[in-house]
């Protein structure tokens, strides 16, 4: 595996590598979701291609108030995890390396970046599509890989590379989740013992919102969102009482746009805080298979509400 810090030694080596080329932004920290986005980076590129991962604690996507300075960085394990994977070129630059003392231009999305996780963090979407067009613009990849998790970012990076023409093809895959539901990231490890076990509650939650609308038989107007979503708050309230609601909404896949009556084309979205640490989860309406279900707790469709 080749290793570079420097953006000459990014482009050297991105000249030598065979396509086509599929890269994995990351900010460090590896868990086997992001070997799950390196897996599909190199499926999809193929046996004659190249897979491309990034290693870089974006400061410009952080709040004034976030966890930047404490964010994970076991830069070691990172190294190994990516040559176990057999990823083909790892870029782990320093912060000076990609902003400039005086950098004073940014990319902003001003549609789908507004609501859920863009109203409480100001300024954080204009930071990760900074600093994705910087990473497609050095790395010129032909496929970029992202997971399901932080579902509003997604659309927000297809919404990008759809308005500024940029010739690279995004992939989303699943989120990868513990035994009890819980989705995997980096920040789960700030969770105490006691957060921890309340955090799955956002995942039953939507589960729950989400096969109310699949078996239950609907008003002849349409399930009401706002049910589903009371459904859905009360048992966080129940399962998670430590927990403070950031946000819980029905959107429209394609728009992001709040909807008041459910259809399969709506996503469940939502975000809570454990003491100090923020999780998001989304479900999409359509989906029929909750793979991840925890085998040791009641189906929340059954729980009485």
């Amino acid at each position: 595996m080749l290793t570079c810090s420097t953006v000459d030694d990014l482009r050297d080596h991105r000249r030598r590598l065979p396509g086509p080329v599929a890269l994995v932004p990351t900010m460090g920290a590896l868990h086997a979701g992001h070997l799950a986005l390196i897996d599909a980076a190199r499926r999809h590129a193929g046996p004659a291609g190249s897979v491309v991962v990034s290693l870089f604690v974006n400061p410009t996507q952080f709040g004034p108030n976030e966890d930047l300075s404490r964010y994970p960085r076991p830069f070691d394990q990172d190294l190994a995890a990516c040559r176990k994977a057999g990823v083909d070129l790892l870029f782990a630059p320093a912060t000076e390396t990609i902003y400039a003392p005086d950098h004073s231009t940014t990319v902003r999305e001003t549609g789908l970046s507004r609501g859920l996780c863009g109203a409480s963090r100001p300024g954080h979407f204009d930071g990760v599509c900074t600093i994705v067009l910087k990473l497609f613009n050095l790395v010129q990849p032909d496929l970029v890989v992202f997971g399901h998790k932080d579902y509003q970012q997604l659309a927000v990076i297809r919404r990008l590379v759809r308005d500024l023409n940029v010739p690279v093809e995004v992939l989303g895959i699943d989120t990868v989740r513990e035994p009890d539901g819980l989705a995997l990231s980096s920040r789960n490890a700030y969770l105490d013992p006691g957060q921890r076990r309340q955090a799955p509650a956002l995942r039953r939650a939507l589960v729950a919102a989400r096969d109310r609308f699949l078996t239950q038989p609907a008003p002849p107007c349409g399930h009401a969102a706002a049910g589903l979503l009371q459904l859905a708050t009360d048992l966080i309230r129940r399962h998670a009482p430590d927990a403070a609601i950031e946000y819980l909404e029905l959107v429209d896949r394609d728009t992001l746009q709040p909807q008041t009556r459910a259809d399969r084309s709506s996503v469940l979205l939502g975000a809570i805080r454990l003491g100090q640490t923020r999780l998001i989860d989304n479900l999409e309406l359509a989906a029929t298979a909750d793979p991840a279900a925890p085998a040791n707790l009641p189906s929340p469709v059954h729980e009485a509400v």
